[in-house]
């Protein structure tokens, strides 16, 4: 039994030292959200009725695979180990998506890019500021100001489109 002790002990250290930093989660939520968008962006060009819709659908696949292959980077230089596909949320959203067509997707689209876009804004705004990986904050800083135009374009396409947004 006296063996015993040290080991239990010990484990909770263990368990502590194999969970995640912050800025790691931060890079993995990146790389889910920045694929998902890719993926999404792809199905709206293909799927979208509208020009607006199908635009911001490219515009999404530009920038989000741009700032997906600097965060691979970033990751690869601290030797974090990013996720090769989106969330199982993010999948199943995607999944909606693919068996909706014309008024019905373009508006499930814009809905769900306007939500995404705040959440997106919500969580690089802390890394920015709260982050202790100075590359993570640079790298949430500098993709902000995208984000930012990302959501107002989206939120315009909403109003003009007659989509309610929360």
């Amino acid at each position: 039994m006296r063996k015993l002790i040290p080991v239990l002990v010990l484990l909770p250290g263990i368990l502590l030292a194999a969970e995640k930093s912050p800025d790691e989660s931060f890079y993995k939520k990146a790389a889910e959200g920045g694929i998902a968008e890719v993926e999404q962006g792809k199905l709206a060009q293909q799927k979208g009725q509208s020009k607006a819709v199908k635009d911001f659908g490219m515009m999404m696949v530009k920038d989000h695979t741009a700032a997906n292959d600097r965060l691979k980077t970033l990751a690869a230089k601290k030797g974090i180990e990013l996720p090769s596909s989106s969330s199982m949320g993010q999948m199943a959203t995607k999944a909606k998506l693919e068996i909706l067509s014309g008024e019905t997707f373009d508006k499930s689209y814009v809905k769900g890019m306007v939500k995404d876009h705040k959440e997106d804004i919500e969580q690089f705004e802390q890394e920015a500021k709260n982050g202790k990986d100075a590359e993570a904050r640079a790298f949430a800083s500098k993709t902000l100001p995208t984000l930012h135009a990302h959501l107002k374009m989206i939120e315009k396409i909403a109003a003009t489109s007659g989509v309610e947004v929360d």
